[in-house]
């Protein structure tokens, strides 16, 4: 159901990097990018993630109760995911492990402070 989620950045170049590195894990690798944007994707077209400078020209804030989830195939994948998103320079947002009873789950904010979940199916 989701096309693309995006969040903002005031250092496309480091906030790049950071996604670069990071979605190794999953296999995701750069779609599209310019001097404005940058936009990954397993699949183009489906389930897009972007950095983006904000088109006002205003700094970029992080959306309070803003969250983008990445969905993955194992307990593995979340706790690499999360331990990478952190040596990149992220901060923990909350340690791997259950929630639930069917869903595992990692929590980690980027370089610009915007939160995001890693999970999967137990």
């Amino acid at each position: 159901m989701i096309g693309y989620m995006t969040v903002g950045t005031n250092d496309l170049e480091k906030a790049g990097q950071f996604y670069d590195e990071l979605f190794t894990i999953i296999g995701a690798k750069r779609f599209m990018a310019d001097d404005h944007i940058i936009i990954w994707a397993i699949k183009p077209g489906a389930g897009m993630f972007s950095v983006i400078k904000p088109n006002d020209g205003k700094k970029a804030t992080v959306g309070n109760g803003t969250m983008v989830a990445f969905a993955v195939d194992s307990f593995e994948k979340v706790k690499n995911l999360h331990a990478k998103a952190l040596a990149l320079g992220g901060s923990d947002a909350g340690e791997p492990g259950p929630r639930g009873e069917t869903y595992s789950f990692a929590y980690a904010r980027d370089l610009e402070g915007n939160k995001m979940a890693f999970f999967c199916k137990q």
